[in-house]
């Protein structure tokens, strides 16, 4: 099964997510903003991240561009209910607007990782 990195800043987010991905049996790491997603991720990569574009401290963008940067190999999902921004969808494996359904959710992951 493959190492997952959320990064949401609304804890509810993370909560299901990491429950319909830890039931399919995935390890799963949870960070709060990209700053901490970046630090976890140096710590122990990810085989994949899916992330949030609008946090607080380093947006989802911010962390997108880091992460391609100095890991162009890592798969990513990139979430967002507003867009993500010019240049951002191209950087990223997949992108799944929100609100989304648990099975769209599972499939995407299950292509990625």
């Amino acid at each position: 099964m493959a190492r997952i990195l959320i990064v949401d800043d609304e804890p509810l987010v993370r909560e299901v997510l990491r429950q319909f991905l830890a039931g399919l049996g995935h390890t799963v790491r949870e960070a709060v903003n990209g700053q901490e997603g970046l630090r976890l991720f140096e710590e122990s990569p990810a085989d994949l991240v899916i992330t949030d574009n609008s946090m607080p401290r380093l947006t989802g963008r911010e962390m997108i561009h880091t992460l391609r940067r100095e890991h162009p190999d890592v798969r990513i999902i990139a979430m967002s209910g507003g867009g993500l921004g010019p240049g951002t969808a191209e950087l990223v494996d997949a992108t799944l607007p929100k609100p989304f359904s648990r099975r769209a959710f599972l499939d995407l992951v299950a292509r990625l990782s």
